[in-house]
């Protein structure tokens, strides 16, 4: 067994080097390990350096390897270095290997990586930095217990956001230390090396518990988002247990309450306008009233900022139904569905499936554009569940008036606003859904996602797997 030591916990460069010797050497990971400082030998182990690296020897990896073991390598876990060596060798032999999430190193390495992102999100949400005096004036300090050793890698956030203050943060694995110019890094710390808490902690707990609605209260997912594990270093996290024991008692006493009475100052001009439907109550009987009504719609603010509303185009009895997610800039300005760059790109493979568009309705889960002024430009946005759940009655009503044998949904927010609850496009396309009353419901892809793809030859294979899925949609037609 050839092992190798590594300089420190996170060496990344030290494995590096390593691992190109034993490449060069021919030495398979079965018969290799890594040590660190901290982790000891085994019993039949030798350690011994791998033989320079023969001239000539070249060695190279896609930047996706090296970008998930600088994740990897900060990974708690003893063996972390043992299975970048172990990917690193089949790459050798397997270009596309990191290609296959399937493979049982590669989803271990991902998941690693995965972990240690999240630790570092979570060293940024839970740092609670203590002001002390020192000869230069106030400091602030800051223990810390990361789940994995993220704090070289998130300590420049810190100082990006706190720039003009003098910080220090202590950890088990080391210290990151900001004097309002340089950012260094020291070995690690003991948690008595913290002050115990400061004047400006009172001021904080009492925002927290002010802020603490108890008739939103979801224990399991606060712990989700706030582990135990933070805890012990969280101010607020010592009001948490009384806060949740009052909870219940807390929001009966907020719905027993009396009503705030009605200011009459606030007219319904000035009010918060989310307002519902366009003053109807009966849904439209043709498509030419839904059209009428669908421009006076104030279900959602999205009007506020759109052309017009786009309702859907074709046939009053077409057979197929195609839902997209919201018209685009093209669409608001034009007044029609699918006219720009993915309604060519639909059109093109609608043709090449068989399936005639101008016998289908084709419209829209989201009538009206959403989107962000960017300079001269107008940049889509996704419409959230509550726009496409107040937008669910146009489309409801488009389907009584047409009535289509089939429905074609177009990416994930199509899929919401027609079957009420969210799905996995990619897992379910190509299978057809059955409604409550039924009716077949067949999910895949929006064209603008094709678009979106850099690659040409995965933008080709997927545009394959999207006109598969429309030819799915003209043998059902057939059937039902």
């Amino acid at each position: 067994m050839r092992c190798v030591r590594l300089a420190s916990e996170t060496d990344l460069d030290g494995w590096r080097e390593a691992a190109r010797g034993l490449l060069a050497e021919g030495c398979p990971p079965s018969n290799t390990c890594f040590l660190t400082r901290a982790a000891p030998g085994g019993l039949f182990e030798g350690e011994a350096p791998p033989a320079p690296v023969p001239a000539g020897f070249s060695l190279s990896v896609p930047r996706a390897f090296m970008d998930l073991a600088a994740s990897v390598a900060l990974h708690r876990s003893v063996d972390r270095f043992d299975l970048l060596y172990r990917l690193l060798w089949r790459l050798q032999r397997e270009r596309t290997l990191l290609h296959i999430v399937s493979d049982r190193d590669v989803a271990d390495a991902m998941e690693r990586a995965k972990n240690v992102s999240r630790a570092s999100h979570k060293m940024k949400a839970f740092v609670r930095f203590r002001r002390v005096e020192d000869a230069a004036g106030e400091r602030w300090i800051a223990w810390f217990e990361p789940a994995h050793r993220v704090l070289e890698r998130t300590a420049p956030f810190f100082q990006r956001r706190f720039t003009t203050m003098r910080w220090t943060i202590l950890t088990p694995d080391g210290t990151a230390d900001w004097d309002g110019e340089r950012l260094t890094f020291g070995p690690a710390a003991t948690k008595d090396q913290a002050p115990e808490g400061d004047d400006v902690e009172e001021f904080w707990k009492t925002y927290y518990a002010s802020t603490f609605n108890p008739a939103r209260l979801k224990t399991k997912m606060m712990q989700s988002e706030m582990p135990r594990r933070y805890w012990a270093n969280l101010p607020e996290a010592s009001l948490i247990p009384e806060l949740v024991a009052r909870a219940a008692v807390r929001e009966e006493a907020m719905v027993s309450a009396p009503a705030t009475p009605a200011n009459p100052r606030l007219s319904r001009a000035t009010a918060p306008a989310v307002e519902r439907a366009a003053d109807t109550t009966a849904a439209p009987v043709s498509l030419s009233d839904l059209e009428a009504a669908v421009q006076a719609c104030r279900r959602c603010p999205l009007w506020r900022d759109a052309t017009q509303a786009v309702c859907g185009k074709g046939p009053s009895r077409a057979p197929l139904m195609i839902v997209g997610e919201q018209p685009g800039d093209q669409e608001d300005l034009a007044g029609e569905p699918f006219v720009g760059p993915a309604g060519q790109v639909l059109d093109a493979a609608l043709a090449e499936a068989g399936l005639d568009r101008g016998r289908a309705w084709v419209t829209n889960a989201v009538k009206h554009f959403k989107h962000e002024p960017r300079g001269k430009r107008r940049l889509h946005r996704t419409p959230d569940a509550g726009e496409v759940e107040a937008c669910r009655w146009w489309l409801d009503a488009e389907r009584a008036i047409v009535k289509p044998r089939l429905i074609v949904t177009l990416g994930a927010t199509a899929a919401l606003g027609v079957l009420g609850r969210k799905i996995a496009v990619t897992k379910e396309r190509g299978r057809p859904i059955r409604l409550d009353d039924g009716a077949p419901v067949l999910p895949t892809v929006h064209p603008s996602y094709l678009l979106r793809l850099p690659d040409e030859a995965t933008r080709a294979a997927e545009r394959t797997r999207f006109v598969d899925d429309l030819r799915t949609a003209k043998a059902l037609l057939e059937t039902v």
